[in-house]
């Protein structure tokens, strides 16, 4: 299990290379109606996220550095898998290499 990092602020937090930070979007734990749900259906991570900051990019072979594919502000969809866990305050993100990052959601 990935160990979690904790942060007093997300602004700490500087992605280097590739990496993309992320926020899950948080299951609704109440229906429109009004029921609540019980955390056994709502445990597991969304696939989608809003990008929160993103590195410069990774070299290439010839040391060429290629941007990462998204920006801050941009909604994604994430494997089920995969990241590393960064906590501030109650809120938690993950880190994500850009090409593990399955599409951007257009709007």
């Amino acid at each position: 299990m990935a160990t979690q990092a904790t942060f007093k602020s997300i602004k700490a937090v500087v992605p280097l290379l590739d990496r993309v930070l992320v926020q899950r979007f948080k299951a609704e734990t109440k229906t429109a109606a009004g029921i609540f749900l019980p955390t056994s259906a709502t445990q597991s991570p969304l696939p989608e996220a809003t990008v929160i900051a993103v590195g410069p990019g990774a070299p290439d072979k010839n040391g060429n550095v290629i941007p990462t594919q998204v920006k801050a502000g941009d909604r994604v969809l994430l494997p089920g898998w995969g990241g590393n866990p960064i906590k501030v305050g109650d809120e938690e993100y993950h880190l994500f290499k850009d090409a593990e990052i399955l599409a951007k959601i257009q709007e």
